[in-house]
């Protein structure tokens, strides 16, 4: 039995560790990852919204993931910005963007991100929420892929520890961190592509300019080739001449 996957109560753990026969215990709720979104609030809404039997066949699948898959990590290796969601203790949201080199999100393990906090503007709303609230939430766009992943979780600064900030710090990138948010991963999901502008990142404009650039210069050089070759089929011979 994988504890984690499920909610006890008190007497229901007492009566696992005494020896109990499992089916003398009350019936025990499986804990859905996507219960961190969808509340009996929200789930109230999509019933009568009609789109809760879609989701309740979601939950009683694979569902929504709790754990860095290569999938994901494969994503987040490539990319550059993400937007860093807090709450402070009266529930009041903000949101903040966070950029950096491809990559300069950082898995540390299945269940924890990291990323280097640069100086910035000195304004420490998220640094300060964090304090009161822990719950915390990243949002990622791969709009030339047109694809998003939101994740849910709890966060952390951390202060003063070198060797974890020299290890998520991007090599080379001209920025000064300052602390590292430790990001803790409690749930995530893919969204549909649906209404996302498929946009391009300037590195992949630059680099399918080059590619394009190298091409036409290719091709200008075999015109280049195949006119000589063609002039000299074409042009009288020495003989010929008078």
């Amino acid at each position: 039995m994988i504890c984690d996957a499920y909610a006890f109560t008190r007497m229901e753990i007492s009566l696992i560790f005494s020896g109990q026969a499992r089916e003398e215990l009350p019936l025990m709720e499986k804990i859905i990852a996507s219960d961190v979104a969808f509340t009996e609030t929200v789930k109230l809404e999509q019933e009568k919204r009609g789109s809760r039997a879609a989701y309740a066949k979601m939950e009683r699948g694979d569902g929504w993931s709790t754990t860095v898959t290569d999938d994901l990590r494969a994503f987040l290796e490539d990319r550059d910005s993400c937007y860093l969601a807090t709450a402070n203790a009266a529930g009041q949201p903000y949101i903040q963007h966070r950029g950096g080199p491809p990559g300069f999100v950082r898995v540390l393990d299945e269940r924890t991100l990291a990323f280097a906090d640069f100086a910035g503007n000195r304004q420490y709303i998220s640094v300060g929420n964090l304090l009161e609230n822990e719950r915390a939430f990243l949002f990622f766009m791969d709009y030339s892929k047109r694809q998003r992943i939101k994740i849910w979780g709890r966060a952390r600064m951390v202060e003063g520890d070198e060797a974890l900030l020299a290890r998520v710090m991007p090599e080379g990138y001209r920025a000064r961190g300052e602390r590292v948010l430790v990001f803790t991963v409690e749930a995530w999901d893919a969204n549909c592509p649906q209404h996302i502008p498929r946009k391009l990142d300037e590195r992949d404009v630059r680099a399918a300019t080059l590619e394009a650039n190298e091409r036409v210069h290719a091709l200008e050089e075999e015109n280049r080739t195949l006119r000589k070759k063609l002039a000299a089929l074409t042009e009288p011979s020495s003989s010929n001449a008078g």
